[in-house]
């Protein structure tokens, strides 16, 4: 019997915006959420600050399961050069599979493409998961705000990294 696929990669489309939306209701975790819990009715996944084009979809076997936003940090022009990776959700059946990394790598492939020569990230200090992939990765640490949040009745650090393209 074959093993599982390996993800495609793929910029999102308009018609992703459901299968997007369930994959951040079923991933969220104060592990490395800072909005609270979404419930219903929900808002759009897409909105004029969160467009198709910022998003990459990691698909199994034609099936939504994970995607990266890649967006500028700010909208100054002299920050352009800079990207920032501002969300990674994947289902738990794609952890361990691989989903995450080559999410990662697609994020730094556009956004060299796109020009900018660095990329930056926030990750919630006690998230040791994601740390340890975007580590794996090539960022690195490069600030830290102590208890900059107040998730479950526990204060956590806010962690930025970085790395060049």
């Amino acid at each position: 019997m074959p093993g599982p696929s390996a993800p495609r990669i793929r910029t999102a489309r308009p018609a992703d915006a459901e299968a997007l939306a369930l994959v951040d209701r079923l991933t969220w975790s104060t592990l490395h959420a800072v909005m609270p819990e979404p419930v219903p009715p929900y808002g759009p996944f897409f909105d004029d600050r969160h467009v198709p084009e910022d998003y990459l979809v990691a698909e199994v076997d034609d099936r939504v399961i994970g995607y990266v936003r890649l967006a500028p940090p700010t909208p100054l022009a002299c920050n352009a050069h800079v990207r920032q990776i501002q969300g990674l959700a994947v289902l738990d059946e794609g952890r361990g599979r691989g989903v995450g990394r080559a999410l990662i790598r697609a994020a730094l492939d556009e956004a060299r493409r796109q020009g900018a020569r660095r990329i930056t990230l926030r990750v919630l200090g006690h998230n040791a998961p994601a740390r340890r992939l975007y580590e794996s990765e090539g960022f690195v640490v490069e600030g830290v705000l102590p208890e900059e949040f107040l998730l479950g009745g526990e204060y956590v650090d806010d962690v930025f990294m970085g790395r060049p393209l």
